[in-house]
């Protein structure tokens, strides 16, 4: 342990330390401490280096290989050792090096189907899938345990949490809004893990049996109500349009004869049995009359 001079100390009239001594001598004591870890360092990673020098063969264990997807996050003595290293080749040295590979490619997961009580009490079962990639290899390494697990696990709440203050009518309606606000909060979380979600997609809502019962039997009246209003209203216009085609014939006597003739020519066109007596239009009208 290195010993540093220590400088003669101020004290009041009472025989107690000042403030400026106390925060002196503190200095004095984390000084001599780190000094005393430097060594320690500097004298394994000389012992490292001998050991590489008496077996040669050790240099080729200390050379490692990542790919163009990986990085290396290196720890020299438990401190993190500057950036990730990769793609291509890196150095360790042996005894005092430890590395973690980090693959940075884009990976998905689904999350389970949560049970998630909707704003308008409604209970509903959704899933999800999540894609994302590790952005800042030291952050995903330094910052988190286990990077993968977290990033699931917040998807998880994430997703329940979001979803809890939505109403059931916009979770079925409005998924693309839901799933962009989900990857907004869930990217925000992970920044500081070294973690960029790309994207997350709505997989399928459940809907209880019940529900789905009633909500089908709702849109079924709803379509059967549309429809009668559909008929009725086609019945008043035609009721309008025979009213005035009524109007027309009776105006023109010689427009009932065509009338009934072309109605003749139609049903002797189709190859049936049917027997046709035509009767002049003049009986029908001296029998009204």
């Amino acid at each position: 342990m290195t010993i540093s001079k220590i400088e003669p100390i101020s004290e009041e009239s009472s025989g107690k330390p000042t403030v400026e001594s106390q925060s002196r001598r503190v200095q004095q004591i984390n000084y001599s401490e780190s000094s005393n870890l430097n060594i320690c360092e500097y004298l394994l990673m000389f012992l490292a280096a001998a050991f590489m020098i008496v077996i040669p063969i050790s240099i080729f264990i200390s050379l490692k290989v990542v790919q163009e997807y990986e990085r290396a996050v290196i720890f020299r003595l438990g401190r993190l050792l500057g950036g990730a290293k990769g793609p291509g080749i890196f150095f360790v040295i042996p005894c005092t090096d430890e590395y973690s590979k980090i693959d940075m490619r884009t990976k998905s997961f689904d999350v389970p189907p949560q049970e998630i009580l909707t704003k308008d009490s409604v209970t509903v079962a959704m899933d999800a899938v999540v894609y994302y990639r590790v952005k800042c290899a030291t952050s995903a390494v330094a910052n988190v345990e286990d990077a993968d697990s977290a990033t699931k696990f917040l998807a998880q709440t994430t997703l329940r949490n979001v979803l809890g203050t939505k109403n059931l009518a916009e979770i079925l309606t409005d998924r693309d809004h839901i799933s962009h606000t989900l990857m907004e909060i869930l990217d925000d979380a992970t920044d500081a893990w070294g973690i960029a979600v790309e994207r997350i997609e709505i997989k399928d809502v459940c809907l209880p049996k019940q529900l789905q019962r009633a909500m089908a039997a709702e849109a079924e009246s709803a379509r059967e109500a549309k429809a009668k209003v559909i008929a009725a209203e086609g019945e008043m216009n035609a009721s309008v349009k025979l009213k005035e085609a009524a109007d027309i014939l009776a105006s023109a006597p010689n427009a009932m004869q065509l009338r009934y003739l072309q109605t003749l020519n139609i049903i002797c066109a189709e190859k049936n049995s049917t027997i046709v007596f035509p009767i002049p239009i003049e009986m029908h009208s001296a029998h009204t009359s």
